[in-house]
């Protein structure tokens, strides 16, 4: 459930931190998808870890491996999971530069989105993705994701106003596509 033939997802841990901590605070990696460019300590890093990545029930974070070396690549997660509505919030950050544009990002939200639609029984799966950000753009709608709204000029970004794009997935047509 949690593997492909290139990928496999294991749960994110404490121990994961200084991984994150490079790819958090590299600009190439967070330009296109935190609201904030900044820095972060070390110490900032780990409480957004410990407090929003493990946060227990509302949340499952897994760490993006290559299967071939072990490699960590990525994170995504499932954020915000409301049961009571069968709903959660995604994100996907593929951090090491190199496996850019092959593939991984698609192969590991569609095991996350297996995750979320076959095992949680989650209704509805969403995200937001800035209006620049076109591979990841097609990367939703090539999985079935489809856009609900837009946030006008909602982040500003290398000089220029940004719109912020919320995208949305239903179980029922996720799994009839697949």
């Amino acid at each position: 459930m949690f593997q492909s033939t290139r990928l496999r997802l294991r749960k994110m841990e404490t121990t994961d931190v200084p991984t994150y901590h490079q790819w958090r605070n590299d600009i190439d990696v967070m330009a296109s998808t935190s609201l904030a460019l900044d820095l972060y300590t070390y110490e900032e890093t780990q409480a957004f870890v410990e407090n929003v990545m493990l946060s227990g029930t509302h949340s499952k974070s897994y760490i993006i491996e290559q299967m071939y070396d072990c490699v960590a690549i990525g994170v995504t997660a499932l954020i915000g999971i409301d049961t009571k509505n069968r709903n959660a919030e995604c994100i996907l950050d593929i951090g090491e530069k190199s496996y850019w544009g092959k593939g991984y990002g698609t192969e590991a939200l569609s095991i996350l989105l297996s995750y979320a639609f076959l095992e949680l029984n989650l209704h509805r799966v969403s995200l937001r993705v800035f209006s620049t950000n076109e591979r990841a753009i097609h990367v939703y709608e090539k999985l079935g994701f489809v856009q609900e709204g837009r946030s006008k000029e909602a982040i500003f970004r290398n000089g220029e106003w940004v719109d912020i794009i919320h995208m949305g997935l239903l179980q029922f047509y996720y799994l009839n596509k697949t």
